[in-house]
């Protein structure tokens, strides 16, 4: 199986069925649009390449490194990608606006967003906040859920300065005191900058008063409608290669690598030991499906601060029919 990685700019994303000349079987060429560059949160799909799953179901898969969920879900918005992987609110806002697709499968049960300082600003609480300068990466999903933040905590937006920058300054510009903290992540930039020897505190939004369904596999109507068969092959080879990354972590990171080279493996490694509780976070019952009480919970929390229409059916924003029978899915253990 061929595995090209691409860059995001200026990409369009094509998915079409390819049959390989003098080979008994019929490869379908599909491309996948992640969220974020490679490493420990998108390790499940290169489990699912290394271990072949993809190619057992028929599936010569290109996946391609992206810049943040808000970035990602205006692609398949604006039809420049159809299969694709971001953050279920950035989604379902679109969505709720007439963007014509779907999410079809949750991963991340629980968004990992957070707020990062360093211990030495002496930021002991969310109020501490108050007066200071807070780092914000442009097109993410921390963005997008920032006011839902503010409300859970009776913060108002003017308390503090939020300094828009692109995510690759976000960790320099803590650690060189260009902010007092940022608008962050358990899964990616606590991670850089645990390694870089910063001594935090964090606040995480599921434990503030935001625990909203998170980062999702989801596509065009179009691509839904035309490649039923395909999606679901996709989704089930996805979630098997997520339950492998699981239970085999360093190998997991080695097909990481094989992938994507320019990956830094112990990075990578931190990252995916940090996200692994969330697949089975917020009374999920199996990885890769959220519970319909878990997005009404979504939904009543955005609507109250406008992220979401009020009185939305959450049903709109999402469809559990091309994933695995239950029996075929990873279940999550309880107590």
């Amino acid at each position: 199986m061929r595995i090209t990685v691409k860059h995001l700019l200026g990409f369009t994303a094509l998915v079409s069925a390819a049959a390989f000349a003098g080979s008994a079987a019929a490869q379908t060429a599909v491309t996948f649009q992640l969220n974020w560059t490679a490493g420990g949160p998108n390790a499940g799909f290169a489990a699912a390449v290394g271990e072949g799953y993809y190619k057992q179901a028929g599936l010569d898969v290109t996946i391609v490194q992206g810049n943040g969920s808000g970035n990602t879900a205006q692609l398949v918005a604006s039809g420049r990608a159809q299969l694709a992987y971001a953050d279920a609110v950035a989604v379902s806002q679109l969505i709720a606006k007439g963007a014509p697709m779907k999410i079809v499968s949750t991963v991340y049960q629980s968004n990992p967003n957070q707020v990062s300082a360093l211990k030495k600003t002496n930021i002991k609480s969310i109020k501490d906040l108050v007066g200071k300068k807070i780092g914000v990466p442009a097109g993410s999903s921390q963005t997008t859920m920032l006011p839902l933040f503010f409300k859970a905590n009776n913060l108002k937006e003017t308390d503090l300065t939020q300094i828009n920058m692109p995510p690759s300054s976000m960790v320099p510009a803590l650690l060189q005191g260009q902010v007092d903290a940022i608008l962050g992540s358990m899964d990616a930039y606590q991670i850089q900058l645990e390694a870089q020897g910063a001594q935090l505190d964090n606040y995480r939004f599921a434990e503030y008063g935001v625990p909203t369904v998170s980062t999702s596999i989801f596509a065009t109507n179009d691509f839904i409608k035309a490649n039923p068969d395909v999606l679901r092959k996709f989704i089930d080879a996805s979630l098997k290669g997520w339950s492998f990354a699981v239970d085999n972590q360093d190998k997991t990171v080695k097909h990481l690598k094989a992938v994507f080279p320019e990956m830094n493996e112990k990075l990578a490694a931190s990252e995916l030991a940090a996200i692994v509780p969330l697949l089975c976070s917020a009374d999920a019952r199996f990885v890769g499906r959220a519970e319909p009480a878990h997005w009404q919970r979504t939904q009543d929390l955005l609507e109250e601060v406008g992220l979401l229409p009020k009185g939305q059916d959450p049903k709109s924003y999402y469809t559990n029919d091309y994933l695995p029978a239950e029996a075929a899915m990873r279940p999550c253990k309880k107590g």
